[in-house]
């Protein structure tokens, strides 16, 4: 009995002890430094040798500027227990009180006893860092190297070095470490990442890149190679990265996976040609049949996504040509349904693309591999407005994958189905569910069909102007952009001024942009800009906007002033991240 009332009074004195802390880190952290320290005199009363509740109860003497009890309480702890990093604290207190002279002498007091004990090292270093007094903090680590060189400090004497600006010391410090330690290399690129996209990091980047040249050439090791096809790939040079993972290939052609994932980031940035170079590389140099449905996949689809009508039918003639080859089997699905979408969407004909389609549901798939084609056969059935057996499909999905994003994915198209055939009731139901959706993309896609039903049922409880626009984006849907842009300005005629008009110039500036229509496509994002400044699409148009003149016609301060915009007035935007990665890259973090 006497251990079990021991043992509950030792749990409540934790308990007192946990929720005293808690008060005294919350006075602390709201400034309230008078409240604080009494509260962190307490604790170090109950455990005086706490080194936390010790720093914090001289921060708060410091913070109230009384410095003299400061000092006393660091003499106390130091003729207690004589630990070396109590010589910065009195140092720093001497320091603050602009006595140069008495800091610097405990400083060099607290140098001295790494010369006694270079194990020490790390409680005065550490001492030094939470100072910030970084010369001395390097100081101590270069001294304790120099007496005892098996120690390793690369990693917290980069992180110094890069506090205090000397970027070239810090890439040394943080090469080294990688090359000696590669278990840390995805923290020390982690650290580089963030300087490479500062404002104003041109100068860093070039000293990286130099540095790490001049290890691959002298070196002859093929994980400097690596590190360098890494930097390419961050600053989207891919050209650049695909030379590396070339070297790299030659050197150890055990895998090509690196440059699969090269070319798919290549894609992912519409840097086509390259990834085009990279992918036909991949194919001249394997014999893996899976490898080669998937680069051969990969292939067309960049090829389908910049064809004009008159390639089709050579298209067409290459996807049965690749089937052939390959086969229809569940490992080349994916190359399945490409042949399929390009039927239905491309060569209008929704039929044939049935037929394959299902064909397909005969293989024995997995359930992810039947939802992939039921998606797809779902989707032809929308192209032919059969929309009831359109959601018959993506019904069984949802069931089938209910807490998956293949499962959300199916639900979106189905309330998109119901968008398409007005019915709107039923599909503000289905976005309003979807605007939790765990994936960002489908909740976003969903918020947005949300607001511009809701919107627009409000402005017009007749709901003409919607019923017009949602069979106008079905024609964009069908792949019909000519018929589409003649149903968007047939709206903006009828319906000017109205709720309606600034989506359907949305609508119109991407529908424009789908027709490589550049300078229309802007003219209609304009509008939404100059008339539409309050409303919900104002984001979207500055970011589209900008997009066309970063990356299609090449008008560099025009796209900056449009992110610029994004970033200062429109901080909730989903693009803001974006934007102002842009934004930052554009004044100077990427050589464009």
């Amino acid at each position: 009995m006497k251990k079990v009332f021991l043992y509950i009074n030792m749990l409540f004195t934790l308990m007192v002890c946990a929720q005293n802390e808690q008060l005294a880190l919350h006075y602390y952290e709201k400034g309230q430094f008078e409240k604080a320290l009494i509260s962190y005199q307490d604790l170090l009363k109950n455990q005086p040798g706490n080194s936390l509740f010790f720093q914090k109860t001289v921060d708060c003497y410091q913070q109230l500027k009384q410095l003299d009890l400061a000092e006393t309480i660091i003499l106390s702890q130091w003729n207690r227990y004589k630990q070396a990093p109590l010589l910065v604290e009195l140092g720093a207190n001497y320091q603050l009180q602009q006595n140069e002279t008495k800091a610097t002498k405990y400083y060099n007091q607290a140098l001295e006893r790494i010369k006694d004990n270079p194990s020490e090292v790390y409680g005065v270093a550490a001492a030094f860092e939470r100072k910030a007094l970084i010369d001395y903090a390097l100081q101590a680590y270069e001294l304790a190297l120099k007496l005892e060189p098996k120690f390793n400090f690369n990693f917290q004497m980069a992180l110094l070095y890069g506090q205090k600006g000397a970027t070239d010391k810090m890439i040394d410090k943080f090469l080294i470490e990688s090359f000696q330690n590669p278990q840390n290399l995805i923290l020390i690129q982690s650290q580089l990442a963030l300087f490479m996209t500062e404002e104003n990091s041109n100068g860093f980047n070039d000293v990286l890149r130099k540095a790490l040249l001049v290890r691959v050439q002298k070196e002859q090791e093929v994980f400097w190679n690596e590190f360098l096809s890494w930097f390419y790939t961050q600053r989207k040079e891919y050209a650049k990265a695909f030379v590396q993972e070339k070297a790299i290939y030659k050197r150890n052609p055990e895998s090509l996976n690196s440059l699969v994932n090269l070319g798919e980031l290549a894609i992912e940035e519409k840097d086509t040609l390259t990834a085009t170079e990279i992918l036909t590389y991949i194919l001249e140099n394997t014999h893996d049949l899976n490898l080669q449905v998937q680069v051969n996949c990969l292939l067309m689809e960049i090829r389908i996504d910049g064809a004009q009508e008159k390639e089709y039918k050579s298209i067409e003639a290459d996807l049965s040509a690749l089937l052939n080859r390959f086969g229809a089997s569940p490992y080349t699905i994916k190359l399945q349904m490409i042949q399929a979408h390009f039927l239905a969407f491309k060569m209008r004909n929704p039929a044939q693309a049935r037929v394959l389609l299902n064909q397909a549901l005969q293989l024995p798939l997995n359930v992810y591999q039947m939802a992939t084609v039921k998606m797809e056969l779902a989707d032809v059935l929308l192209y032919e407005e059969k929309f009831n057996q359109a959601l018959l499909y993506y019904s069984q999905i949802e069931e089938d994958l209910k807490n998956d994003v293949v499962g959300h994915e199916a639900s979106l198209k189905a309330a998109k189905t119901s968008y398409f055939k007005a019915d709107f009731d039923w599909a503000l139901k289905q976005f309003k569910e979807l605007k939790t959706a765990s994936s960002q993309l489908i909740a976003n896609d969903a918020l947005e069909y949300f607001l511009l039903i809701n919107d627009n049922t409000v402005a017009d409880s007749t709901q003409t102007a919607l019923k017009r626009l949602a069979r106008a984006d079905y024609l964009v849907y069908q792949n019909r952009n000519t018929e589409a842009l003649a149903a968007f300005e047939s709206i903006l005629k009828d319906h000017k001024g109205q709720e309606i008009e600034s989506v359907t110039l949305l609508r119109l500036g991407q529908t424009l942009e789908k027709l490589g229509d550049y300078t229309m496509a802007l003219s209609k994002y304009q509008l939404i800009i100059d008339e539409h400044s309050e409303g919900i699409y104002s984001d979207e148009a500055l970011y589209f906007a900008a997009e066309i003149y970063n990356k299609q016609l090449k008008q560099i301060e025009k796209a900056k002033s449009l992110y610029e915009k994004i970033v200062f007035h429109h901080e909730d935007s989903i693009y803001f991240v974006e934007a102002r990665k842009k934004y930052r890259q554009l004044r100077g973090d990427t050589n464009l």
